[in-house]
């Protein structure tokens, strides 16, 4: 719609003028979600910030107090730890995970408190290298079999 409205005419005439238009061009066919009802809210109670609540969880954004942040970040980096394939790899990320943990300690959180304490490295390597050897010996029991 780059055409300004005329002196003289109304806004709503104006509005009705463009949409008819935009309706002969087939501008509305080609939405995505024409010809289907809206989605029913009826069950649930009335909300201010739906729409809000709605875009975050189409954009998989969360807001979490930082405390229970880390910890989700903590247990990631834990698990990305164990199954990395590099030793190297798996020491630096419990490293950067454990900096994070050690600031979060000594500064009093706005949330709830961490409740945490950083991983022992060496622990986590051991606990790798286990998990390694171990997959590798179902393996060959699996080649073994058949």
């Amino acid at each position: 719609m780059t055409e300004r409205k005329p002196p003289g005419v109304s806004f709503e005439t104006w509005t009705d003028h463009q949409i008819r238009e935009a309706e002969a061009r087939g501008d509305f066919s080609r939405l995505a979600g024409a010809g289907k009802p809206l989605p029913s809210e009826v069950e649930a109670p009335y909300d201010a910030l739906w729409w809000i609540r709605r875009k975050m969880a189409r954009e998989g954004f969360s807001v979490l107090p930082p405390a229970l942040a880390l910890r989700k970040e903590a247990e990631d980096a834990l698990t990305a730890a164990l199954t990395t394939p590099s030793e190297f790899r798996a020491r630096q990320i419990i490293e950067d995970i454990n900096t994070k943990i050690r600031a979060m300690m000594f500064r009093p959180p706005p949330g709830p408190p961490l409740g945490m304490k950083p991983y022992d490295v060496e622990d986590v390597l051991r606990r790798r290298r286990e998990r390694a050897e171990g997959a590798e010996q179902s393996e060959g029991a699996e080649e073994q079999g058949s």
